[in-house]
């Protein structure tokens, strides 16, 4: 077995609607229907055709039944990162939304990353290759 690349993260929310918003200001995510799902119990994310985030309204039916609670630590997921271009645009939309952020610059792999926070408490990292 080889493994290619993630393939999407699943996050349990409380707030559809206001996280939708969040991931589509902030990436430019596109929200779709689950298949099989009402839309207001299960949403996915899309990067161009690529479905990376999907969303479940909390208490809602889950494939693969397992405890979380939203907003809580995520267990021994410490955090999110994407691919992403176009920082200067990021940044803007960062500043647009009154979100805190940190910045981290890793030279020696011409690397910049952004830190921020969901409203489901996931940290993002937000990486810009350069």
């Amino acid at each position: 077995m080889t493994v290619k690349t993630l393939d999407h993260v699943n996050i349990q929310t409380r707030d559809m609607a206001g996280t939708i918003a969040f991931y589509a200001d902030l990436l430019g995510l596109v929200a779709k229907t689950a298949p099989q799902r009402r839309p207001e119990h299960r949403q996915w994310l899309y990067a161009g055709d690529r479905a990376v985030i999907h969303l479940n309204l909390f208490g809602t039916d889950n494939t693969y039944k397992r405890e979380v609670m939203p907003g809580a630590p995520t267990g021994a997921i410490h955090h999110i990162a994407f691919e992403c271009e176009g920082l200067d645009d990021t940044l803007a939309r960062i500043a647009a939304r009154g979100l805190r952020y940190e910045r981290n610059e890793l030279p020696e792999i011409s690397l910049t990353q952004l830190f921020v926070v969901d409203p489901n408490n996931v940290l993002l990292e937000l990486n810009f290759r350069y």
